[in-house]
């Protein structure tokens, strides 16, 4: 019985450590880039885009996929990043528990 003891526990800390994580995310904001941050894309860490900057230099109507292209590139660049650092703040939250091979979270 004390180990069930224990395992809860753990269990109400982890549930606190996600609820900090989630406000966390809620403030934590990432920017992505391309071109040598001629494009850069600015998110919360839920992914919600904040703000899109273009050098000047990049506006060409000739060049119109291009610059499509490199606002596509930093939004995954700044999308990655909010998933590296959500695996980072799961891990912190956890505890250093081990879930099952396959599993992830947040679910």
């Amino acid at each position: 019985m004390k180990n069930l003891g224990q395992m809860m526990k753990q269990a109400q800390q982890m549930q606190e450590n996600m609820k900090q994580m989630q406000e966390d995310l809620a403030s934590a904001e990432m920017t992505g880039q391309s071109a040598a941050g001629m494009v850069t894309v600015l998110v919360s860490g839920k992914g919600e885009v904040k703000r899109l900057t273009i050098d000047p230099s990049l506006i060409n109507a000739d060049e119109k996929e291009v610059m499509e292209d490199l606002i596509v590139a930093a939004m995954n660049d700044a999308r990655g990043k909010v998933e590296e650092y959500m695996r980072e703040k799961t891990q912190e939250a956890m505890g250093g528990l081990q879930l099952p091979a396959g599993m992830q979270l947040p679910f």
